[in-house]
């Protein structure tokens, strides 16, 4: 018997893997992260956001860096991501995570209300039936990553 995913959780797949390749466009990582292949890992599973992501990842690139996607289990596998995106089921690991990743250049990525006052820097939510971002400009700058004013201004702030 084949299951299918529904229908809603694949189109929210769709909408946060074009978010997650988009804030690729608005954010700078310094120089020593520009070289070799441009990390995204996902911690937990989610089926129809590996496919999504992978699907981006085979058409697209961050500058001249191929997009790789990465499972990670832990936070010991964090520090090798540009983006780690921790999904809700995961979201206990935020600490460890942020523990881990002091002195990197990680964009932490959540999908749990409150996570972007608990460490990562931009945390999906709904408002008024929308996708949108939190957006911590603090939590970012601590990563030595640069955010353009274009995405703080799209983003709901959280300080």
């Amino acid at each position: 018997m084949v299951v299918l995913p529904d229908q809603s959780e694949e189109a929210n797949a769709h909408v946060k893997a074009i978010y997650i390749y988009n804030f690729t466009k608005y954010i700078e990582w310094p120089q020593d992260y520009k070289d070799g292949n441009f990390v995204v890992g996902v911690m937990g599973t989610n089926t129809a956001l590996l496919n999504e992501l992978s699907k981006m990842a085979s058409s697209k690139t961050v500058g001249s860096q191929k997009i790789e996607i990465q499972t990670v289990s832990s936070a010991a596998d964090a520090p090798k991501c540009n983006i780690i995106y921790i999904l809700s089921d995961n979201s206990a690991q935020l600490s460890d995570v942020t523990g881990k990743l002091k002195g990197k250049s990680t964009l932490i990525v959540t999908d749990k209300p409150g996570m972007a006052k608990q460490g990562s820097a931009i945390n999906f939510v709904i408002f008024e039936n929308k996708q949108k971002i939190e957006l911590n400009k603090g939590n970012i700058e601590k990563y030595k990553l640069k955010v353009a004013s274009t995405l703080v201004e799209m983003a709901i702030q959280i300080k």
